[in-house]
Order: structure tokens, then C-alpha cells, then sequence
């Protein structure tokens, strides 16, 4: 049931002001970034530009409330200052979907599920997650150098986390990134995406205006520079990052934090691929791929690459240039659109870059493929027919409304199509057997599998990738555990 109300649309600004511990501050050298409505084209407002000065001002601050606080000792205090946020985002919803809308260009339709509604809830699953952890554990009795010893296991906070977060869902991946390092016991440096500061900056304020969340618990830091958010990859004082972003830069983060052997989480980029087996029934299947065009094909898990038997490769190029030509996109505050804008020029050039690539490198254009004429990034639904694998197209991560489409003689071949690029993330397998597609799926070296149109994605369930998808895993008690050091304990059994 929708929740969206028309009297409450339109673009607004979010919040520009840096939170550095527990104060809504300016940017030392009150500096400003623009920020563009990807619908519009145009500036929709402004927000702190921060300096190495402030940096170091938020990286300090962490370090103090972890070191000399009592936020990483005390689950009940976290429960009930996250229970606080989870109500004061709820009691936030309109304003934060406005921003969401007017930063991301994200299809006001998603603010009921990933882009608002499920951060919201999210934050309070984390606060009962603080509060009901069992943080020390007792293990079965052994014997350690002859004598018996009884075993205990503590889990602790790893220290500051940074959290360096992207642009395509915004307040879920900071409220993803930085909940969960809160709840366990964390002192955070939030430092989101330059596109998309609001959602970020909102989070840090609503935290200083609605919350009783200790000083330099929780920092936000926004800005353009790259030189600045590498400090926080570099500096010793911070424990951990968590990234979660394109594998190009996620492999410069992983450089960065190197030199003081970090802890660092990532979420990378994807490549799925969707096996449509041959019993499987074409018209209940392949509408379903326009998914890939949700939010402009900016999602990392979205299945951009589709396999279908060759026997059935022309009756499925014909369903999919209707289903694709016939998704709604358009103006991202209309509640039927699901394509709005790329999120900014450059990626939207990006897009249309590959795709004629593409098409140069033997793909064949079915439907889609240029930019719409209209104000905004906005490009067509695109499916390309005749991917060959092996090439770019077919390799590399679009991150938007591009289907490429390849034929497959043999079940192992699929398969083999599937697992062989550098990423893991994700993918997908339709079959009219449940046990046969369930089979397949267990053949795919992906760490999240749908089937049948079954769902793998929510705050209980672990998300994250194999091979350059990434390391580690986000959500459910999986998740909590990347957020904190484990402990063994050996006391001598009398």
C-alpha cells in the first residue's frame, strides 16, 4: 500500500551543515559544493564542502567517544538511542523523501521501499540487535596444555569506522553503513557520497536534534575532495572502513587503508547474470527483467545480464523489446515512474558510451540505446542482443538500463557465461521446477541467488559478493559480527 502523499511532493534541500561531534557546524573555510537535481539539470541547493581540517576534526572526535566514553560499553544506552532514531526518522518520512527524490533522482515510487521506508525500519532491527546480542558467549570445556580450561567468546566494537557511501540509494546505505557500526558499539566518520550529501547531513542532524547519541558517536563529513575523503582510508586513528561503491574505487580504498591494516568491508560492483532455463514460461519471466531498469539500472544487484536457451533466443528478444518499451519512465515525482534520471551527466554519458561500444563490438541494439529528449540524464530502456562475453558490454558494470542479452546451448554453458566474469554479487535462475532452478542456483558463484522470483534481499538476510563483488557480508547477525572484534578466553576450569 502506498504511503506517498501528492500534497507532500517537490524537490527540497537537505540540511548543509557538517555534524562534528555533537555540533551542526560549517566547513572550516565555510566552503560549498552545489547539488544538481539530476531530474532538472540544475542546482537545487548547496552543501558543506569540508576541509582536511574538519576531517581531522571528526576523526579525533570518534576516537575520543570511543576511548573515553561509555557508548561501546552499554547495549541498553545504543537500544535506546537507536530506538530514538528510528522514530525520529519515521516522524521525518516526507521531508527525507523529498530530499531523497530531489538529491538521487530516484523514482519517488522506491521511497515506499530500499530508498525510505526500509532504512526507517532498518534502524529499529539494529537497535534490537544492540540490545539483544549475546556479546559473550560461553564455548565447550577443552584441554589447553594439559589442563582443563573452560572458554568464553567476547564480541567488541572494533573502534571508529568510516563509512564511505555511494550515491544511488543514499539513506539506506547511510543508515546500512552506520546503524549497524553503531549498535555495535562503534564511534562512526560518515562520509557520503558528493552527489547525494543531504540524505547523509539529515542523518546528522536528525541525530543532533532528536537523539540523546553521545558527542563524536556519530560524525558527518561531506565533501568534493578526493584528497580529503582519502584521509579517512589513511589515518590511523580510524579501525575500519566500510565502502560500499564501484570495484575500481573500492580497490583504491583497499589500497589506501593498507599502510594501517584496516579492517575494510566493501560492497562492489555486479555484473548478474538471470539463467531463464528452457521449461521455464517466457511471459511470467521476462517482464520481470525490467527491473533493470528500476531507479535508471543504478543498483549493484540488479541481474543486467540475461541467458536464454537459443532455441527460444528470438521468441525472447520479442517479449523483451515490448516489455521495455513500455516502462514507465518520466518525471521522478509521478508515482508511476520507474526510470528516472542518471545521477549525473557523466554517468549518463558513460551509459550511452558502452552501448555504442557495445554495438561496435558485434552487440545488436533491439529497443533503446540513446538519451531521452527531455530535461534531465535521462536514457532509453536498452536491450542489446548478441553479447559476446567476453567483451566489455558483457564484462563490465553499466550501472544503467542496459539488458545485454546472450543465447546458451547447454545448462553448463549458462552456467559457465554466469561465473565468468571478475564479479559475484548476484543473480537469478527461472525455471518451471523450483529443485531445478534451485540446483543451478547452487552452481553460480554469486552470493545472493533469487529464484523463481524469490526475494533474498532484507535486513535479516546477509548481502554481499563473491570475487570483486567484494568482501565480507552486510545485514542480519552475519553483518553485526563484520562491525566487531572477537575475543577468546580461557579460564581454568576448577
Amino acid at each position: 500500500m502506498s504511503t506517498i502523499e501528492p500534497s507532500h511532493t517537490g524537490p527540497l534541500a537537505g540540511d548543509r551543515r557538517l555534524y562534528i561531534d555533537g555540533q551542526l557546524v560549517d566547513a572550516a573555510d565555510k566552503g560549498l559544493m552545489e547539488v544538481i537535481d539530476p531530474s532538472t539539470e540544475r542546482p537545487a541547493g548547496e552543501a558543506a564542502d569540508a576541509t582536511a581540517e574538519d576531517m581531522d576534526r571528526a576523526v579525533a572526535a570518534a576516537r575520543r567517544s570511543f576511548d573515553e566514553g561509555v557508548w561501546a560499553r552499554d547495549p541498553q544506552l545504543r537500544h535506546r538511542c537507536l530506538m530514538q532514531l528510528h522514530e525520529a526518522l519515521a516522524a521525518e518520512r516526507e521531508r527525507l523523501r523529498r530530499v531523497v527524490v530531489t538529491e538521487a533522482g530516484s523514482p519517488i515510487r522506491l521511497t515506499d521501499g530500499v530508498q525510505l521506508q526500509q532504512p526507517i525500519d532498518e534502524a529499529r532491527y539494529w537497535a534490537e540487535m544492540a540490545r539483544d546480542f549475546p556479546y559473550e558467549q560461553e564455548w565447550s570445556d577443552h584441554v589447553s596444555n594439559g589442563r582443563p580450561s573452560g572458554r568464553r567468546v567476547h564480541y567488541e566494537p572494533v573502534g571508529v569506522v568510516g563509512a564511505i557511501t555511494p550515491w544511488n540509494y543514499p539513506l539506506y546505505l547511510d543508515v546500512a553503513e552506520s546503524v549497524p557500526a553503531l549498535a555495535a558499539g562503534n564511534s562512526v566518520v560518515l562520509k557520503p557520497a558528493p552527489d547525494t550529501p543531504w540524505s547523509g547531513l539529515e542523518l546528522g542532524r536528525i541525530i543532533a536534534e532528536r537523539t540523546d547519541i553521545p558527542p563524536g558517536v556519530f560524525n558527518v563529513v561531506t565533501t568534493g575532495s578526493v584528497a580529503v575523503s582519502e584521509l579517512l582510508t589513511t589515518d590511523p586513528r580510524v579501525d575500519m572502513i566500510t565502502f560500499t561503491g564501484s570495484t575500481a574505487t573500492g580497490k583504491r580504498v583497499l589500497a589506501a587503508s593498507a599502510a594501517t591494516v584496516k579492517r575494510c568491508f566493501m560492497e562492489l560492483g555486479g555484473k548478474s547474470a538471470h539463467i531463464v532455463l528452457d521449461d521455464a514460461d517466457l511471459t511470467k519471466v521476462l517482464p520481470r527483467t525490467s527491473a533493470v531498469c528500476s531507479h535508471s539500472g543504478q543498483g549493484c544487484t540488479l541481474s543486467t545480464r540475461l541467458l536464454v536457451p537459443r532455441n527460444r533466443y528470438d521468441a525472447s528478444l520479442a517479449i523483451l523489446e515490448q516489455v521495455f518499451q513500455r516502462i514507465p519512465v518520466g518525471d521522478a515525482w509521478d508515482p508511476a515512474t520507474l526510470h528516472g534520471p542518471q545521477i549525473n551527466e557523466a554517468q549518463m554519458t558513460k551509459v550511452l558510451t558502452m552501448v555504442e561500444e557495445g554495438v561496435a563490438s558485434g552487440a545488436r541494439l533491439v529497443t533503446g540505446g540513446k538519451r531521452i529528449d527531455r530535461t534531465g540524464y535521462y536514457v532509453e530502456p536498452t536491450v542489446l542482443a548478441d553479447v559476446d562475453p567476453g567483451s566489455r558490454i558483457g564484462q563490465e558494470e553499466v550501472f544503467g538500463p542496459v539488458l545485454c542479452v546472450l543465447p546458451y546451448d547447454s545448462e553448463d554453458e549458462a552456467v559457465a557465461i554466469a561465473n565468468g566474469t571478475p564479479y559475484g554479487l548476484a543473480g537469478e535462475v527461472s525455471s518451471g521446477s523450483d529443485e531445478r532452478a534451485l540446483a543451478v542456483a547452487r552452481r553460480l558463484r554469486a552470493g545472493n541467488v533469487g529464484v523463481n522470483g524469490g526475494g533474498y534481499f532484507g535486513v535479516s538476510t546477509p548481502l554481499g559478493g563473491y570475487g570483486q563483488s567484494g568482501n565480507g557480508r552486510r545485514n542480519g547477525e552475519e553483518g553485526f559480527r563484520e562491525y566487531m572484534e572477537l575475543k577468546a578466553i580461557g579460564m581454568p576450569k576448577r
